[in-house]
């Protein structure tokens, strides 16, 4: 079988990452329209951690064997400081994964209508109470579980062929603490793609709050690949190939690996 092409690689890393805003962060503005004026519950946070950890599962299996299914500029970054990744297609990734979640966040309006951009579109922020350091912590926290799973369930010891469920899994756990103080973003491009819609929309963003997420989230997904590295020296490699970080063999065919 061919290697995937560069173009490939991008549109797939375009659409996973439009899925993975139009369903998880759509969820969010989806729940509030249907809420009205009822309270946000802890059922509700359990059903937007739902959205997102699916379409999450849903992604790593239809698109990992086409171009890894980053979906994450973190994850991206990651991969490519500990030398999994090359860095001549990170430049590639990271727009195709800010160009997807823009398309995702521009996909909830048409779907949603007004009424999406009313309540905020799933904006990922955090509240004056909150401030930086909780916020940064919050970010940084969740993105480096994240991506440091990401990097143990593709190692070529792991149980092959539950990386796209155990990532899956732990988005949605990741959401649930991490939510009440940020919207738990974990992700650059799902920060920036519906910030930068909602504005096109006339909603206010709080534009001085997104280099708190982007540093937190990156910074956290470089610390989280070298550590996981660290913690695995002499054992094997990271992934089997450097462009794709859920390799196609251990999901087609779990059984002969297991």
């Amino acid at each position: 079988m061919s290697e995937p092409s560069t173009p490939q690689k991008i549109a797939s890393e375009v659409i996973g990452t439009a899925f993975l805003v139009f369903i998880g962060v759509g969820s969010v503005p989806a729940t509030l329209i249907v809420n009205g004026d009822a309270p946000f519950t802890m059922a509700d946070l359990g059903m937007i951690s739902l959205a997102f950890g699916t379409i999450v599962v849903a992604t790593v299996y239809a698109l990992g064997h086409v171009s890894g299914n980053h979906i994450n500029p973190a994850v991206t970054l990651g991969l490519a400081v500990t030398r999994k990744f090359p860095w001549r297609q990170v430049p590639g990734y990271l727009a195709a994964q800010v160009v997807g979640a823009t398309i995702g966040a521009a996909a909830i309006i048409a779907v949603l209508g007004d009424k999406a951009s009313d309540v905020g579109l799933g904006v990922a922020s955090y509240a004056d109470t909150v401030g930086v350091p909780q916020a940064f912590a919050a970010e940084f926290v969740g993105t480096f579980i994240l991506v440091f799973t990401v990097l143990g369930v593709i190692h070529r010891k792991a149980p092959a062929g539950f990386a796209g469920l155990a990532i899956g899994l732990v988005v949605f756990a990741a959401i649930i603490p991490v939510a009440p103080a940020t919207g738990a973003s974990i992700n650059p491009a799902r920060t920036f793609g519906p910030m930068f819609v909602l504005q096109l929309a006339g909603g206010t963003v709080k534009w001085e709050q997104l280099p708190v997420y982007i540093v937190a989230e990156l910074l956290a997904g470089t610390l989280a690949a070298l550590s996981y590295q660290a913690l695995v020296k002499g054992v094997g490699e990271v992934v089997e190939s450097p462009d794709s970080p859920v390799p196609a063999p251990r999901l087609a065919e779990p059984a002969s690996r297991a």
